[in-house]
């Protein structure tokens, strides 16, 4: 390949990089900032597009309410860290307010010829999966143990990814074969990538909960975004997005 069209490829990979990666962090005034998991980066600006959003893997987020950040409310992928807050008295107490799915996701080319996550245990084979210490790095090892072919397809991972989106460009970028994802996250990278479906019976239960940080200045206002996400309107926007619902709380 010659010195221009390297340079001309090097340019589009970097752009498809941040086009899937950002915003990680994204403001439009508002008196709030809100800490959430870095899948939720496409619906939580449509349900209420004012506070200030910090969007990264939930442990990341929740060490650094810990350690006093300034967030006002903190949104999860998994019940662990929010209910770890609770307990330790730095979060109001959690609401579940959506549910996700798992999937594989293969580049538009499927230049591994990926169809099954049993093709997974394929030598040679390049996966991306995510860190233990976050929810998605976590509900994929909970499905690999369950499908039986944790030790396989460990074996062809190349990268552990801090948050989802991570993972997505890795895939996007022809940097893996496939990796794994929530089923809204290939869902919002449109044709970059096809999405691999996986057993029902293997899907680990994945609940978003979302609280008010204690610590916050701003309760009234925190209170308010909690209910928008609640609503019916920000259910709707949820559904769009692809996720799941649980039943709507008795008013």
């Amino acid at each position: 390949m010659s010195a221009p069209a390297q340079a001309r490829k090097s340019l589009l990979l970097g752009a498809v990089l941040v086009a899937l990666v950002l915003p990680a962090s994204t403001a439009a005034g508002g008196g709030i900032t809100v800490f959430a998991a870095a899948s939720l980066t496409n619906v939580f600006p449509r349900i209420d597009r004012a506070p200030r959003y910090s969007f990264a893997g939930s442990d990341q987020l929740a060490l650094q309410i810990q350690q006093g950040a300034p967030a006002d409310v903190y949104a999860a992928a998994s019940p662990k860290y929010p209910e770890l807050l609770y307990h330790n008295g730095l979060v109001t107490k959690p609401v579940v307010f959506a549910t996700n799915k798992l999937v594989v996701v293969v580049p538009r080319s499927n230049p591994g010829h990926v169809t099954s996550v049993y093709d997974l245990r394929r030598p040679g084979l390049r996966v991306v999966i995510g860190d233990k210490s976050v929810p998605i790095g976590s509900y994929t090892r909970q499905i690999l143990d369950a499908l039986g072919i944790t030790a396989d397809v460990t074996k062809n991972v190349v990268s552990q990814e801090t948050d989802v989106k991570g993972i997505i460009a890795k895939v996007a970028l022809g940097e893996a074969d496939a990796g794994f994802a929530y089923v809204t996250d290939a869902k919002a990278a449109g044709s970059k990538l096809r999405a691999v479906s996986l057993p029902g019976w293997a899907q680990p239960p994945i609940r978003y909960e979302v609280a008010i940080v204690k610590a916050s200045g701003n309760q009234k206002a925190g209170r308010a975004f909690v209910k928008r996400v609640l609503s019916a309107r920000g259910r709707l926007l949820l559904r769009r997005s692809g996720f799941g619902l649980p039943r709507a709380r008795a008013r």
